[in-house]
């Protein structure tokens, strides 16, 4: 994979720079942690050599100053909502992501209930989690939030709240997902320990998008890719530029609430210690690319892939045209298009060929290695295997599996289990190669290369199934598909 961006050099800028930013506020820091904190694969692909650990490794280098608090809405807990890439509730998600702070190292102070206004839900949430020994702290629903600034800076607005005990100087809070109440659990705490007579100071941590690159720079225009279905648009920083007389790129929502946050501040502590949303930030991702070039051909690639994800999504009922036809202005604007895409021409002239499914990969050096669907194997899984024999400098006429290793997985899938396509999927192939490669040398090295796939762009010309799409993706290829199905069949 080429490498467009310093991985070290972020994890010691941008801890060093959370650190000045708690100095500069005194006693605490409340850091509003937008984004993912494990797993962020859309920054890995379009900053390439950002591993998607990069966040969570940044923090255990503050761990010792840094606790966790866990924002959820009681609105959430009562209506069961899902978070779609885990596929659980925001409550066990709650949950979930405790147990994985604390494997990691890092110290979970508590979990705060937001929007709480009685629901027996959330009642039962915080029970739940205080027999767990988690402390559990709600913040009520205010009449008038956000606008009535008089009324949410008094004894009955963030007065009313609970206050929660914190112990380090870095409170980072974070969520199951958006709309669970991080700011307002900041702001409440501020006008809490003002009261107090705590020095405590908020900032918010958001990688994108990129405050200090172009407005129209491909890595942010992936970001507006990223949430076409939220209508999030990258704009100018307009209270920056009349500020300091610098352009800085932010998004909507939060340039459109920083009015309502400059009051906020204003009444708690007299003035507000930031002249913009930027000013807020404390993201120094921008600062660690090293390589433009290859950054920003990752991003035209992350924007036609969002683009064959919401197609492939509008066949299958997921969303609307209008994010379509967002995704292609999109496009656009990044000056890039589907035929940018080399592996969708290679894919579907091997697909015509064979008047069967088929896939394509494009090598580091350019190569387009192609697979085609068999009586043994899916595409997807024949060209996983071509790819992996020219990485491994396999002659491409040598199998890596035996067809008598195959014929019982394919018993087995059709016969005993009762399944229709007898043909192997991504992982099994790759279950079967590993078995040979107990006894053969030409599997053994073919396995050794898995790695090299990652970042390997990848096109097929039906949409797969749910395990070849997951099992691509633990390899690290950015897939993009056809929005047919494979078996000619709605």
């Amino acid at each position: 994979m080429k490498i467009g961006f310093d991985n070290q050099m972020y994890l010691k800028t941008q801890s060093e720079h959370i650190k000045e930013r708690i100095a500069g506020f005194g006693d605490k820091l409340y850091l509003e942690f937008g984004g993912k904190l494990f797993d962020d694969y859309h920054a890995s692909r379009v900053l390439p050599g950002f591993e998607p650990d990069s966040k969570l490794r940044m923090l255990l280098q503050l761990k010792d100053q840094a606790e966790i608090i866990i924002s959820i809405s009681a609105i959430d807990i009562d209506i069961n909502k899902i978070r779609e890439d885990h596929g659980i509730t925001y409550d066990a998600d709650v949950i979930r992501l405790i147990d994985e702070f604390r494997r990691k190292g890092l110290f979970v102070g508590s979990v705060c209930i937001t929007q709480y206004s009685g629901q027996k839900s959330a009642d039962k949430f915080k029970e739940r989690l205080e027999n767990l020994g988690i402390k559990v702290y709600r913040l009520y629903l205010i009449d008038g939030y956000p606008s009535n600034v008089a009324h949410i800076v008094s004894e009955a607005g963030y007065g009313k709240n609970e206050y929660i005990i914190t112990s380090r100087p870095l409170v980072i809070v974070t969520a199951p997902g958006p709309g669970s109440g991080k700011m307002a659990t900041c702001l409440s705490q501020l006008y809490h320990e003002n009261k107090r007579g705590i020095k405590a100071g908020y900032a918010k941590f958001e990688t994108f998008p990129i405050w200090n690159l172009p407005l129209k720079h491909p890595v942010n225009l992936a970001y507006e890719a990223a949430t076409a279905d939220l209508n999030d648009v990258n704009m100018i920083d307009p209270f920056h530029l009349e500020a300091y007389g610098k352009t800085t790129v932010n998004y909507n929502r939060d340039i459109e609430v920083f009015p309502v946050l400059t009051a906020i501040f204003e009444g708690i502590f007299g003035e507000c210690p930031y002249k913009s949303p930027t000013d807020m930030g404390v993201n120094m991702v921008g600062n660690c690319i090293i390589d433009d070039e290859i950054c920003k051909e990752a991003s035209k690639q992350e924007i036609i892939r969002r683009y064959y994800n919401s197609i492939c999504r509008f066949v299958k009922g997921e969303c609307k045209a209008d994010e379509i036809y967002k995704l292609e202005l999109i496009m656009q604007q990044a000056k890039t298009s589907i035929d940018d895409r080399k592996v969708v021409s290679a894919a579907l002239l091997k697909a015509e060929a064979t008047n069967m499914p088929a896939a394509a990969i494009e090598l580091e050096t350019g190569e387009l290695i192609t697979g085609k669907t068999s009586e043994l194997l899916g595409a997807s899984a024949a060209l996983i295997l071509n790819v992996l024999k020219s990485l491994s400098g396999v002659d491409d006429e040598i199998k890596l599996i035996s067809p008598s290793v195959i014929a019982p997985v394919q018993e087995l899938k059709t016969t005993y289990l009762g399944g229709n396509n007898p043909r192997l999927h991504t992982d099994e192939a790759l279950i079967a190669l590993s078995i040979s490669a107990a006894t053969d040398e030409n599997a053994r090295k073919a396995l050794n290369s898995l790695p090299k796939l990652k970042g390997l762009q990848m096109h097929s010309s039906v949409m797969l199934s749910e395990i070849d799409v997951k099992t691509l993706g633990k390899l690290g290829i950015g897939l993009t598909t056809e929005p047919k199905y494979g078996n000619k069949k709605l």
